[in-house]
């Protein structure tokens, strides 16, 4: 299960079993994402939590880190059994914004901020299984 932190949306993505092909599951709301991971964990299982990290192009920490290390915090608290592993998340914005673009969703649609996020969750996650 990975996840593109943000202030106040987490776009949400997971695998297939065989943890070849990501997908985008949601988006949620920033105050209850750990309620819907302990939801979704009651349904599924889940072998290890992904989080993109925001780095600036130089490397340096962008400022949505700190919402990022709470979240990675809160992860091993709640969950202390299921691991958490960062993903570089440089340019996953980008590749969403042209992903949503190129697949010809209407411009409504496209302004969606909730399916940016949830796309580039589904990037995070798929670039953590390539790189395995």
């Amino acid at each position: 299960m990975a996840f593109d932190v943000g202030r106040v949306r987490i776009g949400v993505a997971v695998t297939d079993p065989m943890q070849m092909i990501a997908t985008g599951l949601t988006t949620v709301n920033a105050s209850e994402i750990m309620t819907f991971v302990s939801d979704y964990l009651k349904q599924e299982s889940v072998e290890r939590f992904i989080v993109g990290l925001p780095r600036q192009m130089d490397g340096t920490d962008s400022e949505s880190m700190f919402f990022v290390q709470k979240m990675i915090q809160n992860l091993k608290q709640k969950f202390p059994h299921i691991p958490v592993e960062q993903e570089d998340e440089r340019f996953t914005s980008k590749l969403a914004q042209r992903v949503i673009l190129e697949s010809g969703i209407g411009k409504k649609k496209r302004q969606n901020k909730a399916l940016l996020d949830q796309i580039s969750a589904t990037i995070i996650l798929q670039s953590y299984l390539e790189n395995r």
